[in-house]
């Protein structure tokens, strides 16, 4: 960008929005527009205004025009000129008031004081001077196109970076072609079925996230729920469900209740889809947090064409970075990418190229084990305190995730949820993920994260909860 460029650019001055309709001559719907915008607040005190021939140039007015308008505003007193510092908006001892804005209603209820809801990792946890470090190189590194639209596949440089990390860490057999960039699992779950790529019924866990079935119900997806046991979900019951073709699980660590899907599951549930014609759709969702078993790999290891995998990095790094993925089976690459369209639904470029860096350098490797040391010592205090004020309490589901659920005698669930608000607890009782239809027993139970709290304050949680469980 050269120099002369530049001094033309200061000299145009700012762009500035006049709405020039109404009776009256040039000069005077212009002098109207130029106090209007004083008196809202939209031109404030001490505001440099475009040149007089800047601003007739944009409005396709005279210069003279636009010159006794400015003179005519200096003469009222809503504008000062001097030389060398052009015109500029009076500063007024009493200022023009901005446009009203809502006041927040006086009884908003206060945060929890202790945040033990799950599936949110330590906010302060972010690697900042690592993500800062990797867009520097990443930005530095990028061409030219990378700034331009785009493709709404996602940058290949974070789809090259995925297919080799999710295949060492996860197990997934997959290619750059066969990935999809979205923003988290939710924004794949509207992709898929939303764009109508799929269509209902679908079977899901007895217990899962809310949040997901109201994106499915968005999409007019009915969903069926599956019986959960001590080895996961009971496929088995999908042979009796003649209608349905898709199944929702979270094989690594079924969420909420935490345990793997067992291996013989894991192959029925393939042959299942294989036979069905049908699809697997697993959520990944914090897969890299595993503390006392050995990795569970990817169910989409066992057959890429007949499961879609689905991550994001909203545990390994924050939910705040809106980027997930999807490694597609090949039939339904371009089925997704029609739905996502063009330029709308896409993720930032200049994060994609970010993580990427991240990826390659193996910093995003670092944080994870750092996270997971981390994590797994929260874990153990919790543990830990349950044993010392209420060994009677279970924790389960702790072998891996960033929760943990405490099983609780029967028919407490709700007055316990209720005695932890009085102890200042932000958490969720067990039933809070029960899916409407399921039939399955329904046991008494907290889901607990253990992630959230800053580490200052995470024993005064730990001690809070132990005070509202119920006794023995």
């Amino acid at each position: 960008m050269s120099d002369s460029w530049v001094n033309s650019a200061e000299r145009i001055g700012s762009d500035l929005l006049l709405d020039l309709a109404g009776p009256g001559s040039r000069r005077a719907v212009l002098i109207r527009a130029l106090r209007d915008a004083v008196r809202d607040g939209r031109l404030a005190p001490g505001t440099r205004l475009p040149p007089y021939r800047s601003l007739a140039a944009d409005l396709g007015l005279a210069r003279n025009t636009v010159a006794d308008a400015y003179a005519e505003l200096v003469a009222e007193g809503w504008f000062t000129a001097r030389q060398g510092s052009g015109t500029q908006v009076a500063r007024r001892t009493a200022p023009v008031a901005p446009a009203r804005v809502p006041k927040t209603p006086p009884h908003r209820p206060a945060g929890p004081a202790h945040d033990l809801r799950q599936g949110k990792p330590t906010p302060g946890s972010f690697p900042r001077t690592a993500w800062l470090g990797a867009a520097r190189r990443a930005l530095h590194a990028a061409s030219d196109e990378a700034f331009g639209p785009g493709d709404p596949q996602g940058r290949i440089e974070l789809r090259r970076a995925l297919t080799d990390y999710l295949a060492r860490s996860r197990g997934v057999r997959t290619t750059p072609e066969r990935i999809v960039i979205c923003s988290g699992f939710a924004h794949g779950l509207r992709l898929l079925f939303g764009g109508g790529v799929l269509r209902g019924p679908l079977a899901v866990e007895s217990y899962g996230l809310g949040f997901h079935r109201s994106v499915l119900e968005a999409a007019s997806v009915r969903t069926v729920p599956l019986t959960l046991d001590e080895h996961g979900a009971r496929v088995d019951e999908l042979t009796g469900l003649p209608g349905v073709r898709g199944v929702l699980l979270t094989p690594a660590h079924q969420f909420p209740t935490g345990g793997p899907l067992h291996p013989e599951r894991r192959s029925a549930v393939v042959d299942w889809a294989r036979g069905r014609g049908g699809l697997v759709l697993e959520d990944d969702y914090d897969g890299e947090f595993r503390y006392d078993r050995e990795p569970v790999g990817a169910v989409q290891g066992l057959d890429p064409e007949r499961v879609v995998y689905a991550g994001s990095v909203s545990k390994s790094l924050s939910p705040a970075v809106r980027l997930g993925w999807m490694a597609l089976p090949h039939h339904l690459v371009e089925p997704v990418l029609a739905a996502k369209g063009e330029r709308e639904a896409w993720a930032s470029v200049p994060d994609q190229l970010t993580l990427a860096e991240l990826i390659d350098s193996g910093h995003y490797d670092r944080h994870v084990r750092r996270m997971r040391q981390r994590y797994r010592g929260r874990r153990d205090q919790l543990v830990a305190a349950l044993a010392a004020h209420a060994p009677h309490i279970t924790p389960t589901g702790i072998a891996a995730g960033l929760h943990a659920v405490l099983r609780l005698p029967p028919g407490t669930e709700q007055s316990t949820v209720k005695a932890a608000v009085w102890q200042g607890l932000g958490l969720d009782g067990l039933g809070a993920f029960r899916h409407p239809a399921a039939t399955t027993p329904v046991p008494d139970g907290l889901v607990v994260g253990y992630a959230s709290p800053p580490d200052h304050a995470f024993t005064a949680a730990l001690e809070a909860l132990c005070r509202a469980l119920p006794p023995a």
